[in-house]
């Protein structure tokens, strides 16, 4: 078995931060994507998206996307359960982890690969106005994610998948040159409970 790293990117991320959290230990290969080494024909064979990170099983047996290689280790690792338990509060969990994954964190994604000058070569083509827009999406959403965390410590009862993706998404305002209201004290103090954990180191 090995996880092809994509580094400090997001999603590579999310499955690091989940691993530490199961505290699994799974042998890893970098792929560095500032040097477009996603675009290898070695690479693109392994997944076609061309997109980190990627789980390779000991029969060779490919799986993409993050959360999919967090669902499989789930499976294989239940406890601590960071998918939930019962179906309520699985799907729950499921809810906040698709709302926080396309609220926020593909607009603020959207802001940093169309504005950032470093991904001139890796998001063909930049569209400045699309980056613009989704501006005032991450503040919009932030101010919901705020209400709904006036009266909780996390966003789905107990720490979950679904605050792994918040906290590399809330991570990703600052490359992505975005700020945070003040008055956002909420969503704050849960980024700081999140920061708080070794996990969050990973």
């Amino acid at each position: 078995m090995k996880l092809y790293d994509g580094g400090r990117a997001p999603n590579p991320r999310r499955v690091r931060i989940y691993l530490a959290e199961k505290n699994i230990e799974v042998p890893t290969e970098p792929v560095d994507i500032g040097a477009l080494a996603q675009r290898s024909p070695e690479f693109t064979a392994l997944n076609p998206m061309q997109r980190t990170p990627v789980l390779v099983l000991d029969d060779g047996a490919v799986i993409a996307e993050s959360i999919a290689i967090c669902r499989y280790f789930e499976e294989l690792f239940p406890t601590p359960p960071l998918f939930g338990t019962g179906a309520l509060e699985r799907a729950q969990i499921e809810m906040w982890q698709r709302r926080v994954e396309l609220g926020l964190l593909s607009s603020i994604a959207a802001v940093f690969r169309h504005l950032h000058p470093a991904m001139v070569e890796m998001e063909v083509p930049q569209v400045p106005e699309w980056g613009e827009a989704n501006k005032p999406k991450v503040l919009d959403f932030l101010g919901l994610l705020d209400r709904h965390l006036a009266d909780r410590e996390y966003l789905a009862g107990s720490f979950s998948v679904a605050d792994i993706t918040g906290l590399v998404a809330f991570d990703f305002l600052k490359p992505a040159k975005l700020a945070v209201p003040d008055e956002f004290v909420h969503v704050k103090r849960w980024h700081g409970t999140l920061k708080a954990r070794p996990s969050a180191a990973a």
